[in-house]
């Protein structure tokens, strides 16, 4: 049988992930720019061999057709 969990270990484990969440930011925070970037660079490259690019190509276009909308320019028909 499984162990329920109490009270007490919900309080426990609560308490340990925002250290997590703490430490987390923290390390967030004391990033360079420089480090950043680098972190973003990373994952614009991995966008295709993660199978990403048409999600978010499909993405893209919603949010260009939005701007528009909220622009007020009429939008090019295909």
């Amino acid at each position: 049988m499984a162990h329920r969990m109490t009270k007490e270990d919900g309080i426990v484990f609560r308490r340990r992930w925002q250290a997590v969440a703490r430490a987390e930011r923290a390390e967030l925070r004391a990033l360079t720019p420089e480090q950043r970037l680098r972190q973003l660079e990373a994952l614009m490259a991995s966008v295709d061999s993660m199978g990403w690019s048409e999600e978010l190509a499909a993405e893209e276009a919603v949010v260009r057709e939005r701007w528009l909308r909220l622009k007020g320019v009429p939008r090019e028909e295909a």
